[in-house]
């Protein structure tokens, strides 16, 4: 460690005790943008042996419970970083060189299982149904569902998971260091859109050290250090693949993409189920290619969202779908013996209803249009049998009687005749 690096940290050490109450809040605002100040505590916490490392975790464990938001994320970005120390000490069982960093992370357990009151938390999860839409998914690009009994049943229900109440902790031990662990990378979780790029990179490199150590990818990542194998449990692999399946998307993906691969090597050989759904989830749903996001702005991951204004397609079956289907389907035999019977002849349409016109006083209007309809009518009857006409191909009228029926029946009726 540098001397530029422990002048730094030791200055943050007696600043923060300095500060008056009323400047913690425009204090904690200005210390995310201290980069050298985070880098220089990367790597006090990175050497167990440094007696800056005592002062440094019982700093950030002021920081946690002042109950200021941004010191107690400034805390947070540190406990990727924290978990590993810890186990690489605790595998190597040098345990004495660890305490301070167990009792930091003992602390930020201990805190997060109450509330302010202090009594103890029960987190609650909805599982959210897949008939349902989501940021996460459409029921349309799911497929058919069968709307079977036991489906329409849960249909509008949701399912809530429970997590606690968890016991407080005094020391770590071999039976309880994954249950504490786990729910502290669950915090960590829950705070990811805070972290900078330097904690997520931090998260896959730890993730990535602690599934390959002691096996013979561990020769092929060429990670030195640690040679024993360090335990983990299902739970607190989820819990990583949970980290590391944000930073595909927040610019770190070649890290991320080596970690979640060194996650499905450990699980395999482990035989844990759950790590195992969950990473083939993750790696089924990348993209082909590299995603290329910038590292500062906003971070998140792109979804469809289901548009909010009601639209109703084209090829939506409605009531006026339905009628005009059914009134084509009664249309065609007619048009269909016409054009067979009468070829390309055109007959002109005939209306016997008294919608439009006008009523006739008498009937002797009616008549005289009778009449002249029926003479009309002949002339172009006596055209279709113009042999001229049938060496072209169009075929003689056959209904002359019916024809005349209706027009008989049309000079009888009030209504007017049409052509």
């Amino acid at each position: 460690m540098l001397a530029v690096d422990t002048g730094v940290v030791e200055e943050w050490l007696s600043e923060f005790k300095t500060l008056p109450e009323a400047s913690i809040s425009s204090y904690a605002t200005n210390l995310k943008d201290k980069s050298a100040l985070v880098s220089s505590l990367y790597k006090v916490i990175q050497e167990p042996q440094s007696e800056l490392l005592e002062p440094v975790c019982h700093q950030l464990f002021e920081f946690y419970r002042s109950g200021e938001e941004q010191l107690l994320r400034f805390t947070l970005q540190f406990l990727p970083e924290l978990m590993w120390c810890y186990l690489a000490v605790s595998a190597s069982r040098d345990l004495q060189s660890s305490g301070c960093i167990e009792a930091l992370l003992l602390g930020v357990y201990n805190l997060e299982i109450v509330d302010k009151q202090g009594h103890s938390k029960v987190l609650s999860f909805t599982i959210p149904s897949l008939s349902k839409p989501s940021v996460y998914h459409e029921p349309s690009s799911i497929g058919s569902m069968a709307l079977t009994e036991g489906a329409l049943s849960q249909h509008g229900l949701s399912r809530v998971v429970y997590s606690g109440p968890h016991p407080q902790r005094e020391m770590l031990t071999a039976q309880n260091r994954f249950e504490v662990l786990t729910f502290l990378l669950l915090c960590y979780n829950a705070a990811l859109s805070y972290m900078p790029a330097v904690s997520l990179q931090s998260l896959c490199q730890i993730c990535s050290r602690i599934c390959v150590c002691g096996y013979p990818r561990q020769q092929v990542r060429k990670y030195k250090g640690v040679n024993s194998r360090i335990p983990v449990s299902s739970e607190f692999m989820v819990q990583m693949l949970t980290g590391i399946y944000y930073a595909f998307y927040n610019g770190e993906w070649d890290l991320a993409r080596k970690a979640m691969d060194d996650i499905l090597y450990r699980a395999q050989l482990e035989l844990y189920p759950e790590p195992l759904l969950v990473a083939n989830a993750i790696k089924a749903s990348l993209p082909q290619s590299a995603m290329k996001s910038s590292k500062e702005g906003t971070r998140c991951i792109q979804v469809e969202i289901t548009p909010t204004s009601s639209r109703i397609s084209r090829n939506a079956v409605t009531s006026m779908s339905i009628r005009g289907h059914r009134w084509k389907r009664h249309e065609q035999p007619e048009n269909g013996n016409d054009a067979t019977e009468l070829g390309n002849f055109i007959i002109p349409e005939i209306s016997v209803t008294n919608v439009a016109g006008e009523r006739t006083g008498n009937g002797e209007k009616s008549r005289a249009l009778a009449e002249n309809d029926v003479q009309h009518l002949q002339g172009v009857q006596e055209t279709a049998t113009d042999p001229r006409t049938d060496s072209k191909g169009i075929p003689e009228i056959r209904r002359q009687k019916s024809v005349r029926k209706m027009m008989e029946d049309g000079i009888n009726s009030s209504g007017r005749v049409q052509f």
